[in-house]
Formats: C-alpha cells, structure tokens, sequence
C-alpha cells in the first residue's frame, strides 16, 4: 500500500517581498518570474503537483520518470444530452505539465503565483510475505476420482495424507525412473514417497491428455497415463500380497 503525503502552499499568502529579493532561478525559456505580472492561469485555480506511478497495463517506468503538474477540477461534470458523452466547462484539467524535479515544478509554480498541493508518496515498510512454493500437486478431488476408477477406493485417505506430507524431492526424475513401474519396484523408495510420485506423475500425463485434446500439437508423445495407473494397480496389490504372506505362512504351520 501506498500512502499520499499532501502539502498545500499558497502563493498569496507567501511574503512577497522576500520572493522579490531572493534571487530567482532561470526557467527553461530564460524570462523573467511571472509571478511579478498578471499569470496565464484563472484565478482560483489550484494545482497539483505528483510523481507519476507505473500503470497496471504495462511494466515499463519510462512514465514514471519526473514530476507532473496538473489542475483540480473547478466545476463538476455534466452528461451531454443529445449524445451522453460526459462533458466539462472546465478546460484547465486537459493541461498536464511535466518537470525533472520536484523543485522545478514547484518554483514554476510559485511563478505562476498558483496555489499548489504536493503529493508525496510515502512507502510503507513492506510486510513480510510468505513465500508459496509453486506445486503441481493433484488435488485429493482428482486422486480419489483416479482411485475410484481403479478399484482403489480404499486407499484414499493413505494417498492424501501422502499428497499432503509431499516432499519437493518426490517428482518424476525420468534419469532414475524411466517407467512408472521403476517407481514401484525402488526399493529405496518409501510406500508414501511412490504413492506421490504415481500420483504425480498421473496428474502430469492427465494434463497432457487434455492440452493435446484442446488442440495442443503431441510432438510425437504418446500418453503414458495408462501406464501410470497400472503401476499404482500393481503397487497396492504388491502390498496387499506382502500383507497377506504372513498369515498365509501362519496358517500352513
């Protein structure tokens, strides 16, 4: 957030004879101060003097280089009747008057003998902001669905708490895993670390299938989601087998 600082001088209520004998800087043209003379402005009118912020459209600063000068708005608008365009009396806001330096403007002003608001922008100390991680984690709405569709319905909640639990180290490495099955037979791997990545890894090849539905070219890749869903089919059996030989081994002794 960004705060606005207002300063607001008044020409005719300065001491004019200190202006007079101060000495007075040249402006770009060489003349001499304004302010000793009648001003090209109306009376009452009011500047505005403020350093330009960076549009949202664009991340250019180009713009936002120097100091600008522009008029308050003397009179409210009005709606055009025959053609509804919004229109003005006030001609004074179509002038915008741009200066190097904040100094300038002001002395410009002065000139003028404009009475003039400054606007400084005040900085707040920035908040310190958490930093997110970008994941390509499935959501437990896709791995329940998948799940589902594969018999595996059961295994829901293991496979969220591993999604949840998921480490930045548990993705696709294709240099170690060159096929889902190479995941399910690591035996360096933990249970939940090859649920993540199998699930992971479905959610990548999911997305692929429906980028290359949407009309994105295959660049000669073909879909590796079936193989995906074999390898967790073939995981969760490994494991129930593995649960089951001990009480297999039990009841022939």
């Amino acid at each position: 957030m960004m705060e606005v600082n207002r300063e607001t001088h008044n020409r005719e209520t300065q001491n004019l004879s200190k202006a007079v004998s101060d000495s007075w800087p040249a402006n770009d043209n060489q003349r001499k101060p304004l302010s000793f003379g009648r001003s090209v402005f109306p009376e009452g009118a009011v500047a505005r003097i403020f350093k330009p912020s960076r549009s949202a459209m664009t991340s250019g600063t180009p713009r936002m280089q120097g100091w600008r000068l522009v008029f308050e708005r003397r009179s409210a608008p009005f709606i055009e009747p025959l053609m509804g365009y919004t229109g003005c009396t006030d001609t004074l806001t179509q002038v915008e008057l741009e200066f190097p330096t904040l100094e300038s403007a002001i002395r410009y002003a002065e000139r003028q003998g404009l009475t003039y608001r400054v606007q400084r922008r005040v900085n707040k100390p920035a908040a310190k902001q958490r930093t997110r991680r970008r994941t390509y984690r499935p959501s437990r709405a896709f791995s329940g669905a998948t799940l589902q569709r594969l018999g595996l319905a059961a295994c829901q909640e293991s496979y969220g708490q591993a999604l949840d639990a998921a480490l930045q180290t548990h993705v696709h490495d294709p240099a170690r895993w060159p096929s889902p099955a190479d995941v399910v037979g690591d035996r360096t791997l933990t249970l939940q670390a090859k649920r993540t990545i199998l699930m992971n890894w479905a959610w990548t090849e999911y997305l692929v299938d429906q980028a290359i539905n949407e009309g994105m070219p295959e660049n000669n890749r073909p879909s590796r989601l079936h193989e995906v869903e074999q390898a967790l089919i073939d995981l969760e059996r490994n494991l129930e087998r593995r649960d089951l030989r001990p009480t297999i081994n039990r009841d022939a002794a």
